[in-house]
C-alpha cells in the first residue's frame, strides 16, 4: 500500500504540475498568434 501512496506522489505531482503550466501557456501562444496575424496585416499594408 505505501508503495502505491508512493508512486502517486512521484507519477502525480508531474502530472498535475505538466498539465497547469500547458493551461497557463495555451493561453499565451493563443494571443502571440493573434498578434502575429495582426503585425502580417500591418506589414500587408504597407506593401500595398
Amino acid at each position: 500500500m505505501e508503495d502505491l501512496v508512493a508512486q502517486v506522489a512521484n507519477v502525480g505531482f508531474p502530472i498535475a504540475v505538466s498539465i497547469y503550466l500547458l493551461v497557463r501557456v495555451e493561453s499565451k501562444i493563443e494571443s502571440l498568434t493573434l498578434s502575429i496575424y495582426e503585425l502580417a496585416k500591418v506589414i500587408e499594408g504597407i506593401k500595398d
